[in-house]
C-alpha cells in the first residue's frame, strides 16, 4: 500500500485525530538553529547538520551564550516555531514541504526536520535539544504528516477547485459589467441622437411637447399594475396585446445569451492558485521519511 510517509518501526499513534486537526500538540525545546542542506532526505544529510549546528553552539555557548528556548506547536497545518513568552512566531514549517524527519537514538534529545523554505525554494535542516522526548515529537510530526495528507486527498483537492470556480465566476461578472457599461453608452447616445433630430425636425422656433404618458420612443411606458391596458392609441384603435414571454428564449433583450455559473467555462485562473495546489501535491507525492538513527559519533557530541 502506498503510504504518505515511511518509517524504519511502524508504531502506533499517540494523538487522537481530533488535537492533531482542531488544535495543536505543544512541546518545549532548545533550538539550536538550522542549516542549509543539499538533499531533502537522508540520515548522513541530517547528520552533518546536527554535527555543523552542534559545534556552533558549542562556540557560542563559551562565549556565555544560552541555547535559546522555543515553544513547538504541532497540527495538520504544519510545525510552528514560537518564543516560548511572547508567542512570536519564527518559523512556519507547512507539513507538505517537511521531507525528513529524525531523531537520535543514544541522546534521546536531538530530534530534527528538513524543510524546503517557502521562499528561497533551499532545503533547510532545523535541529532541536528537547527533554527525552524527541521520538516522541518525530512521531508527532508523522501523524500530523499522515492526517495532513489524507485531509488534503479528501477535501484539499476539493478546496482548491473551488476556489478555481470562484476566480473563474469573478471574471465573468468583470467581462458582463464592461459589457453592460458598453451597452449603456450605446443607448444613452441613441437617446441624444433622437432627442437632436427631434428638435431639427420641428418648425422654427418650437418644440413640440411631449406627451407625459409616453416615453423618449413615443412609446407608452410599461405600468405591471395594468399590463393588459386598453387605451386607445391616437387614431382610436386599440394596441396589439403584448406576447406572452417564452420560457424557452434564451437570449436577453441585447441579444446575449443569459450568464449561466454552472455552464461557464473553464477560463484563465490566478497563477497562483495553480502554483499553489501543484507545490501541495508535489510535496505530499514525495512523501514524509521518519527514521532512528545516531547522531552522536563522538565525544564532542555528547557534552551538547
Amino acid at each position: 500500500m502506498n503510504r504518505a510517509f515511511s518509517r524504519k518501526k511502524d508504531k502506533t499513534w499517540m494523538h487522537t485525530p481530533e488535537a492533531l486537526s482542531k488544535h495543536y500538540i505543544p512541546y518545549n525545546a532548545k533550538f539550536l538553529g538550522s542549516t542549509e542542506v543539499e538533499q531533502p532526505k537522508g540520515t548522513e544529510v541530517v547528520r552533518d547538520a546536527v554535527r555543523k549546528l552542534k559545534f556552533a553552539r558549542h562556540i557560542k555557548k563559551s562565549e556565555g551564550q544560552k541555547t535559546p528556548k522555543v515553544e513547538l506547536q504541532i497540527s495538520i497545518y504544519g510545525v510552528k516555531i514560537l518564543d516560548p513568552k511572547t508567542k512570536e512566531v519564527q518559523h512556519n514549517c507547512q507539513l507538505h514541504r517537511i521531507s525528513f524527519c529524525a531523531d537520535d537514538k543514544t541522546d534521546k534529545r536531538i530530534f530534527t526536520f528538513i524543510c524546503k523554505d517557502s521562499e528561497s525554494n533551499k532545503h533547510l535542516c532545523y535541529v532541536f535539544d528537547s527533554e527525552k522526548c524527541a521520538e516522541e515529537i518525530t512521531l508527532t510530526i508523522g501523524q500530523a504528516f499522515d492526517l495532513a495528507y489524507r485531509k488534503f486527498l479528501e477535501s484539499g483537492g476539493k478546496d482548491v477547485e473551488t476556489r478555481k470556480q470562484i476566480a473563474g465566476l469573478q471574471k465573468r461578472i468583470q467581462e458582463l459589467e464592461t459589457e453592460n457599461t458598453e451597452l449603456k453608452n450605446k443607448v444613452q447616445d441613441l437617446e441624444n441622437q433622437l432627442r437632436i433630430t427631434q428638435v431639427h425636425a420641428s418648425p422654427a422656433g418650437s418644440v413640440t411637447p411631449k406627451s407625459p404618458s409616453t416615453d423618449i420612443f413615443d412609446m407608452v411606458p410599461f405600468s405591471p399594475i395594468s399590463p393588459q391596458s386598453s387605451t386607445p392609441t391616437r387614431n382610436g384603435t386599440q394596441p396589439p396585446p403584448v406576447p406572452s414571454r417564452s420560457a424557452e428564449i434564451k437570449r436577453d433583450l441585447f441579444g446575449a445569451e443569459p450568464f449561466d455559473p454552472f455552464s461557464c467555462g473553464a477560463g484563465d485562473f490566478p497563477p497562483d492558485i495553480q502554483s499553489k495546489l501543484d507545490e501541495m501535491q508535489e510535496g505530499f507525492k514525495m512523501g514524509l521519511t521518519l527514521e532512528g538513527t545516531v547522531f552522536c559519533l563522538d565525544p564532542l557530541d555528547s557534552r551538547c
